[in-house]
C-alpha cells in the first residue's frame, strides 16, 4: 500500500469482497443479501462500495434516508434500494428515484399511499416494518388488521417485504430475547401473508443474526459492519478484515522539557524530558475529544504511540518518546492491525461510532 503522505481513509475493496464472500458463506443459496451503505457507507464511500457490490451480485441496498438513495441512483445504481427511515416531504423525490420506503406507522402508511396514488402509482414496492422488541421504529403485532384494510382500498402500493429489526444478536446472554422476537415476527409474518394473499420476502437478520442464530435468516439477510470488516465478537471479527485504514503523517517534532505543557487548556503537563509528535488530523475529522490526555493511541513504525492533552480541531499530539521516526513518517490511526474496534474501545465507544465519524473532507483512496 502507498505510503501516506496527508490525512486519507484509505478503502479496501478486497477486504470488502472477502467479508462479502465469508457472510455469504452463512446463507443458504437462495437467501438474498442486502448490504447496508447508509451514511456512506459506515464512513467509508457509499458510492465506490455501492458500486462494487452490485458487480457482485448483491440483491438489494439500504440507505437511512431518501436524499442517500438519490445519491446511489444518480451515481448509477440500479439495483432495489430500501429506505430505512423516510421523512414524508421527501416522498415524491423517492418515488421519481425508484426507491423503496420503510412504512413503520400508521401516520407514514396513510401519507405514502395518498402520495403514490397521486403521483398514479399502482403497486410500488413498500417494506412494512414490524416492532418486535427494539422498540425504535415499527408497527406493533396487534396492527396488522388495520395495516391490511388500508392496503384492500388502495392499489398504489404492494408490500415488497416485511421485516423486523434485532436488539441483541451479538449478546449470547440475551438469546431468549432474541428467540423471543424471532417467533414473534414469524407470527406476526403468517398472519400478515395469510390476509394479504400473497407472500413477501422477510427479512429481521442483521449481521451478528447472520453469524448466531441461522432460524432468523428468512428469505433474505441485511448487512452492514459485517461487510466493513467487523464481526461484534472476538471470534468473529478474526474471519472479517476490517476495510478502512485511517492514515496521517507527522507534521512536527518537539521536545517538550518538565514542567512544560502540550496543547490547549495545558491538559497535559510533563513529569520529564520527552519529544511529541504533531498530527494532523482532529475532531473535525472524526477523532473527538474523548480520545484525548492518554486513552487513545496511533501506532508509527509499529510503535504505539499515545494520545497526550486535548484532541484539536485539526491536529492531535502524541507521545513519541521511545519511537524512532522522523517528520514526514507515516502514523496509522487505525486500520487492519490496530483496528478500529481496538482504537475505539480506549474512549469506551464501539468501532461504528469511529468509522462512521470520519470527516468528509479526508481524501478517500480507492484499493482495488
Amino acid at each position: 500500500m502507498p505510503k501516506a503522505q496527508e490525512t486519507v481513509l484509505e478503502i479496501d475493496l478486497k477486504a470488502l469482497k472477502h467479508n462479502f464472500e465469508y457472510l455469504k458463506s452463512k446463507l443458504q443459496p437462495s437467501t438474498k443479501f442486502l448490504a447496508v451503505v447508509k451514511a456512506f457507507a459506515y464512513g467509508s464511500d457509499a458510492i465506490e462500495i455501492a458500486s462494487y457490490l452490485q458487480n457482485l451480485s448483491v440483491d438489494y441496498f439500504a440507505v437511512a434516508y431518501t436524499n442517500e438513495g438519490i445519491a446511489l441512483r444518480e451515481a448509477g445504481i440500479t439495483k432495489p434500494i430500501l429506505v430505512l427511515h423516510p421523512q414524508t416531504v421527501n416522498f415524491k423525490a423517492l418515488i421519481a428515484n425508484c426507491l423503496e420506503p420503510s412504512i413503520y406507522n400508521s401516520k407514514i402508511l396513510n401519507e405514502f399511499v395518498t402520495i403514490a396514488s397521486a403521483e398514479k402509482q399502482s403497486d410500488y414496492p413498500i417494506h412494512v416494518k414490524f416492532n418486535t422488541g427494539l422498540n425504535r421504529l415499527g408497527f406493533s403485532e396487534n396492527e396488522v388488521d388495520s395495516i391490511i384494510s388500508k392496503l384492500k382500498v388502495s392499489n398504489a402500493v404492494k408490500v415488497k417485504s416485511i421485516f423486523s429489526h434485532l436488539a441483541a444478536s451479538e449478546d449470547l446472554d440475551e438469546k431468549a430475547f432474541t428467540l423471543n422476537q424471532i417467533e414473534t415476527f414469524k407470527n406476526i409474518t403468517e398472519n400478515f401473508t395469510r390476509q394479504v394473499g400473497y407472500k413477501p420476502i422477510l427479512h429481521m437478520s442483521n449481521t451478528s443474526s447472520v453469524l448466531n442464530y441461522p432460524e432468523a435468516h428468512f428469505d433474505m439477510v441485511r448487512c452492514g459492519i459485517g461487510l466493513y470488516g467487523f464481526g461484534n465478537s472476538d471470534k468473529e471479527n478474526k474471519h472479517l478484515k476490517p476495510i478502512a485504514t485511517l492514515k496521517t503523517i507527522i507534521s512536527q517534532i518537539h521536545t517538550i522539557e518538565q514542567g512544560d505543557s502540550v496543547g490547549y487548556n495545558r491538559a497535559f503537563k510533563s513529569d520529564a524530558l520527552l519529544r511529541t509528535a504533531t498530527l494532523p488530523v482532529g475532531h473535525a475529522d472524526g477523532i473527538g475529544r474523548q480520545y484525548g490526555n492518554g486513552k487513545g493511541f496511533v501506532t508509527i513504525n509499529g510503535a504505539k504511540a499515545q494520545i497526550i492533552g486535548n484532541v484539536c480541531m485539526d491536529m492531535i499530539m502524541v507521545d513519541i518518546t521511545n519511537i524512532d521516526c522522523k517528520e514526514g513518517d507515516e502514523v496509522i490511526v487505525f486500520g487492519k492491525n490496530h483496528t478500529a474496534n481496538t482504537f475505539s474501545a480506549t474512549a469506551n465507544t464501539i468501532s461504528y461510532e469511529i468509522i462512521t465519524a470520519i470527516s468528509q473532507r479526508v481524501k478517500r483512496l480507492i484499493l482495488n
